[in-house]
């Protein structure tokens, strides 16, 4: 499969800033691999407090942040903390393909909510009334979006923090595209919460193109910190060491890298729309994340999955069909813009025409 164009994985391609690495072979060589405490090395802990109030506006104390094994514990840890068997939370479709897994190996029931483009892919506050049941506990927001590359404004967050405290719900907020927004910028959620009701997850994996050194964090209300102690010992234990001096470095270090990526994902972003636009092909323009939201529901027939293959066997380019984020996603494509401009536009030129 080395022939294959493969547009289809959330990964930057860009290599780890040098004064991450160095971080990290500086830990190896000084034998910093012993045990932390289960929430972080404190070091790191306080650059995170500091980050958040600096570009979230969200005031902490250390012991709300909880370093994990990249976004995907923290969004499972989160689940896990608001949810038992049969209760249900309300997830985006399309989302990403977590938000249901992990609330089914909770034995939790995941509930779409449609984010459609005849409401802008905005969420419809009276669909969620009309989901909404005695065993709703929670609601997921993801801004700016996976698949969609939508960012979700005040006003809507408001609006969403309204409706959590109408019915009594908790809100996890999935954060990890925050430093890749176009033109709208991103506001954290848990920077509107009046009532303590917001979990938010946050990742290095995407902003600093470390996505298998696996760390990102979790910060949780007040009332959550004395069973995070234990659960966290429970799941992990503790992050690895040197992962975590490299993320210090990459939270407190120059951020020059972020400032490329950001503006190699909105250029590629610009030539994949004009490409897109001169073949007719209809597609939303990202406000954020680094994915392309295509519509090729008129040559899919129904079934964009098998498509998705059909076109990988025939083209020999991989693309992530649309249903697999979700009901909402059939005869769209997420195409990822995190990968050299030249194999982007092959790939997207390979496409049919409406």
């Amino acid at each position: 499969m080395t022939d294959v164009n493969v547009l289809a994985v959330g990964e930057p391609d860009s290599a780890v800033a040098s004064h991450i690495v160095e971080a990290a072979r500086n830990a190896w060589a000084d034998d910093e691999t012993d045990y932390t405490p289960n929430g972080g090395i404190p070091s790191l802990r306080t650059a995170i407090v500091g980050k958040l109030q600096r570009d979230n506006r969200i005031d902490v104390q250390m012991d709300q942040v909880w370093v994990t094994i990249g976004a995907t514990q923290a969004l499972y840890q989160a689940m896990g903390l608001v949810l038992d068997a049969g209760d249900e939370i309300i997830i985006p479709d399309p989302g990403y393909t977590t938000f249901t897994m992990n609330a089914r190996m909770l034995e939790a029931v995941p509930v779409p909510y449609s984010l459609l483009p005849s409401n802008g892919f905005m969420p419809d506050f009276e669909e969620w009334a009309r989901l909404v049941t005695p065993r709703t506990r929670a609601v997921i927001v993801n801004s700016p979006s996976n698949p969609l590359g939508h960012v979700f404004g005040e006003e809507v967050l408001r609006g969403i923090l309204r409706f959590a405290r109408e019915h009594d719900l908790w809100v996890i907020s999935d954060e990890v595209y925050e430093y890749f927004t176009y033109g709208k910028d991103h506001v954290s959620i848990a920077s509107l919460d009046e009532d303590e009701r917001v979990l938010s997850v946050f990742s290095l994996s995407k902003t600093y193109a470390m996505t298998g050194v696996r760390v990102g964090y979790l910060v949780v209300p007040r009332s959550m910190v004395p069973t995070m102690s234990t659960v966290q010992e429970a799941m992990v234990s503790c992050v690895s060491t040197p992962g975590q001096h490299a993320a210090l470095a990459a939270i407190t270090g120059p951020q020059d890298a972020v400032s490329v990526a950001r503006s190699h994902y909105r250029e590629n972003g610009a030539a994949a729309a004009q490409l897109l636009d001169e073949r007719g092909i209809r597609y939303l323009t990202p406000d954020g994340a680094f994915y392309l939201w295509v519509d090729l529901s008129f040559a899919s027939q129904g079934d964009v999955a098998a498509w998705a293959e059909r076109f990988l066997l025939e083209q020999r380019v991989a693309v992530a069909p649309g249903s697999a984020f979700g009901a909402s996603g059939e005869g769209w494509i997420r195409v990822c813009l995190a990968v050299d401009r030249a194999r982007l536009l092959d790939g997207l030129a390979r496409l049919p025409e409406p």
